[in-house]
């Protein structure tokens, strides 16, 4: 496995107009592994809601008891 810095070193020696390109590929990654993320943390919210491990409340409730911790 690559350390950072010889990837660093790698990317580095490639030129400018590829390093822009690969900048871009990677942000794109990495926004679409987080729109990923959100997703399954999102139904797991949902499961665990319709399985009655959560209950609602209100946002003046959820706010009160944030300012509490």
């Amino acid at each position: 496995m690559a350390t950072i810095d010889s990837a660093l070193q790698e990317f580095m020696q490639l030129d400018f107009n590829t390093r822009e390109m690969l900048l871009d590929i990677m942000q794109k990654r990495q926004a679409e592994a987080r729109r990923r993320a959100i997703a399954r943390n999102a139904k797991a919210g949902q499961r665990d809601y319709h399985a009655g491990k959560l209950k609602s409340e209100s946002a003046s409730a959820l706010i009160q008891r944030l300012e509490q911790l």
